[in-house]
């Protein structure tokens, strides 16, 4: 008996060995297997780091053309949405020295001999009508951009972002909008420039000053003039605006445009 469970109990040894070997091997086994899916897995990571860096890091991947054309016009449309409206608050020209409309070329002599004779108010008043139908026709140009914005074609886009001019979307508008605007802006600046006064204080001064003697006749044509200074201040509050997010990262306020005008900085500099 006593012999019997010796043979037994190294029966078991031996099983017991050959399991904790096997055991050991298939650890090994584990352990080998984790280790090479570890470096593939950081080798994989490493050569996708490699390509975001290469193409502009984190959130910076090239834009396609389909996004390039989305971006630029989400910034145009923010732009001259912002630009009208600013434009057509009270005072969005009268209060803005960059903008404001003056007397026209040919009536600053008569303004200045008009002045001279203390008659500054009645200059005063004709300078504010003339900004004040101004504003009024600025709230009618946020469509008409709309629109040219909507028309924009991808080649448009591509162009405007990556020609290398800063006014290049400006220069577009003018090229697109700028006859729309004219035809849409000189009814109402006519009809406010009644409604605002500016054309009984104009011929109050064509009046005084053509009385004058000897001096020449005034009588230029308003609101083609409004008209046209107008139009020109709106153009140069966009070529601002298109400033401002062609350089200015924190006006760059949506990951689009992050992206898009990102990929156009490293396109110049390259």
């Amino acid at each position: 008996m006593f012999l019997w469970c010796i043979m037994m109990l190294n029966h078991w040894r031996r099983m017991c060995s050959k399991l904790v070997n096997t055991q050991m091997k298939q650890i090994k086994l584990i352990v080998a297997a984790t280790t090479l899916i570890l470096f593939s897995s950081c080798e994989t990571l490493n050569v996708a780091a490699q390509q975001v860096m290469t193409q502009g890091g984190v959130g910076g991947l090239n834009p396609s053309s389909a996004e390039i054309a989305s971006g630029l016009k989400q910034a145009l449309e923010y732009g001259t949405t912002y630009s009208a409206e600013r434009l057509s608050s009270q005072n969005g020209f009268l209060g803005n020295a960059a903008i404001k409309i003056l007397f026209p070329a040919e009536a600053q002599k008569a303004e200045k001999t008009l002045r001279s004779l203390g008659l500054n108010q009645l200059c005063d008043n004709v300078i504010t009508s003339l900004n004040r139908a101004a504003e009024d026709a600025a709230k009618e140009a946020k469509p008409i951009f709309i629109s040219a914005i909507k028309q924009m074609t991808i080649a448009d886009a591509t162009n405007i972002l990556l020609g290398g001019q800063n006014d290049a979307a400006t220069s577009y508008f003018k090229r697109v909008t700028n006859a729309q605007l004219t035809e849409k802006f000189r009814p109402v600046i006519q009809n406010s420039l009644g409604k605002v006064g500016a054309t009984k204080y104009w011929g109050d001064v064509v009046t005084r000053y053509n009385a004058i003697p000897l001096t020449a006749d005034i009588n230029p044509d308003l609101s083609s003039y409004v008209t046209q200074m107008a139009i020109s201040g709106l153009f140069q509050e966009i070529a601002k605006e298109e400033l401002k997010i062609r350089q200015n990262l924190s006006a760059r306020n949506t990951s689009l445009l992050q992206k898009v005008f990102g990929y156009a900085d490293r396109n110049k500099s390259n």
